[in-house]
């Protein structure tokens, strides 16, 4: 049997924009109403229903590490799931060690638009944004 972990995650657990930075606000990847609705669209469009973002943390950039992002028809057999309103992220258990607590939230300016990681575990970022250290 597999070791997935699969969460329902409610809006009421976000984490709030004044947490303190620094340690894991808890545990789980938190989905945003906006990220969960852009999830919803894209995936609609892509005509693939049952896939789902993959989250991960690899090596490189400016600070050290860096979030990479991909679509993923399904699961890998120890991948975290973390699922709301039929919107499924997938995380890898080395990558949740430093993805704890992060709320992926996607946001649309006048100069861009895209997901973003609000990562309470970083302690340092490069000035591009791109990299982070832990």
């Amino acid at each position: 049997m597999s070791e997935q972990a699969t969460s329902q995650i409610q809006p009421s657990q976000a984490v709030p924009a004044s947490a303190p930075t620094g340690k894991p606000a808890g545990k789980g990847i938190l989905l945003s109403d906006s990220a969960v609705q852009r999830l919803q669209l894209l995936l609609a469009e892509r005509q693939t229903p049952d896939a789902g973002l993959r989250l991960a943390v690899k090596g490189g950039g400016c600070s050290g590490l860096q979030y990479a992002m991909e679509w993923a028809e399904k699961p890998r057999e120890r991948d975290k799931v973390f699922e709301r309103d039929g919107v499924r992220v997938f995380v890898d258990p080395k990558s949740y060690l430093y993805l704890m607590g992060t709320e992926l939230v996607y946001e649309e300016t006048l100069m861009a638009s895209g997901f973003k990681l609000q990562n309470p575990n970083v302690k340092a970022a490069c000035g591009c944004g791109e990299s982070f250290t832990i």
